[in-house]
C-alpha cells in the first residue's frame, strides 16, 4: 500500500481529532472560539473527539481540553 504525503500544520491554529475507523479525522480552526465551538459540537453528536490544541510551528501548547459549557 501507497504512503500517503505528510500533512502540513500551520503556526497559529488550533487542532482537534475526530477518532474514527479506519482513520482519524484531523480537523483545524483558526480561532480559539471556533476550534472549542466545533469540538463541543461533535462532542454531543457523540463522536470521539481528542483535542491537540494550538500548533506553534514544533508543538502543540494550550492543550488541555476544553470544559463542557452548559447550554
Amino acid at each position: 500500500m501507497r504512503q500517503r504525503k505528510g500533512y502540513t500544520m500551520g503556526a497559529g491554529n488550533y487542532y482537534f481529532t475526530i477518532k474514527a475507523v479506519p482513520n482519524n479525522i484531523t480537523i483545524f480552526r483558526k480561532t480559539k472560539n471556533a476550534a472549542v465551538d466545533a469540538f463541543q459540537m461533535y462532542q454531543k453528536a457523540g463522536k470521539e473527539v481528542e483535542w491537540l490544541g494550538k500548533w506553534d510551528g514544533k508543538k502543540f501548547v494550550e492543550s488541555a481540553p476544553p470544559s463542557a459549557v452548559a447550554a
